[in-house]
């Protein structure tokens, strides 16, 4: 992978991370437990956005093996449908927890540990659940969720602090080419130009 594809998987990667810390430093003190998404509190909300940090730290910590998963798409392939909602469901009430009494300091910690992981660091494999990754494939998965749940919690605050343009464009591309890979590329741009509004899935 070229030098400059993980240089920008960085860059957007951090972007969204330093979005997701304005987005928290905008919560009130009173609505932390309040509703997030669906059966998530708030707390749990930014908690399983989190985890789009932490997990980027843990992986850089262990040895990389064989990649088996070629592409930021064929990883989201990989799990479609996988795992118990359940198990999702306390996966992010157990990362709220973990943010402590000071949710925001939390984040800020967990970004600041994942832009410090990432420093100096190339391309590399990255060992998942799902198999192994390039970090360049795997970093725009996280950026990807950083989007879709910054998307979340803006919505769950009333705010209206906008993604920025670098965080948006690397979701949509990852959406893209996820539904293509998926075999939902006709109707994803059937459905963007207005012309359908069945339901779409890219995870």
């Amino acid at each position: 992978m070229a030098e400059g594809t993980l240089t920008r998987a960085i860059d957007d990667f951090t972007a969204g991370a330093e979005h997701l810390t304005r987005l928290v430093d905008l919560i009130a003190d009173d609505r932390w437990d309040g509703p997030g998404l669906g059966e998530w509190s708030l707390r749990s909300l930014v908690g399983h956005a989190s985890r789009s940090l932490t997990t980027v730290v843990t992986y850089l910590a262990e040895p990389g093996g064989d990649v088996e998963l070629t592409s930021t798409a064929a990883y989201f392939a990989s799990i479609r449908g996988y795992g118990d909602p359940a198990s999702v469901r306390q996966r992010g009430v157990d990362a709220g927890l973990s943010l402590g009494n000071d949710p925001r300091a939390g984040v800020r910690e967990r970004r600041a540990q994942a832009v410090d992981a990432l420093a100096g660091t190339g391309d590399r494999p990255l060992t998942t659940p799902f198999g192994g990754i390039m970090l360049s494939d795997y970093l725009p998965t996280r950026t990807f969720e950083l989007a879709v749940h910054g998307l979340d919690i803006s919505r769950a605050i009333g705010s209206d602090l906008p993604l920025p343009a670098e965080v948006l464009a690397s979701a949509l591309s990852t959406a893209a080419a996820t539904a293509l890979l998926t075999g939902q590329g006709e109707q994803a741009l059937l459905t963007l130009t207005g012309r359908e509004s069945a339901p779409l899935s890219v995870v």
